[in-house]
């Protein structure tokens, strides 16, 4: 393998840090499962990280479903 990705879930603001945090793992967690379910072989990791980084301001309920989100991050390319 070439790659290697880190699959981070977040969460808006809304509800507690503890329910958030396992939310936004369960999130990641999905994707890593189904990634691997479709054969992609390289190295992966999955984290929650609830309401770290919003991208929005929690202040509609629009901007708090885009905060509600899965980003993958290439940890190595070659």
């Amino acid at each position: 393998p070439l790659v290697e990705i880190e699959i981070d879930g977040f969460t808006d603001n809304s509800g507690n840090e503890a329910t958030n945090r396992k939310l936004s793992k369960d999130r990641a967690k999905a994707v890593y499962d189904y990634l691997k379910s479709q054969g992609i072989v390289c190295p992966m990791n999955f984290k929650g990280l609830g309401p770290a980084n919003p991208l929005f301001p929690n202040d509609t309920p629009e901007n708090k479903l885009k905060n509600q989100r899965i980003e993958i991050v290439i940890l190595k390319d070659q």
